[in-house]
């Protein structure tokens, strides 16, 4: 199920990145660190998430 996880955490943390990113730029922050934060937040949500998706798949 790691194999999995990992399969599907490149896929969900690219989405979830994009995802946090245009919703900063979308409230007006377009500086470097707003959307940094955004990325590294999208970034770390993705783990659990992958896991959970990984989870029911199996």
């Amino acid at each position: 199920m790691t194999r999995l996880t990992m399969l599907l955490f490149t896929i969900i943390s690219t989405a979830l990145m994009g995802a946090a990113i245009v919703a900063v730029l979308t409230m007006g922050f377009d500086t470097l660190q707003p959307i940094l934060i955004a990325a590294a937040l999208g970034f770390v949500a993705a783990l659990p998430v992958s896991w959970l998706v990984a989870r029911e798949i199996a």
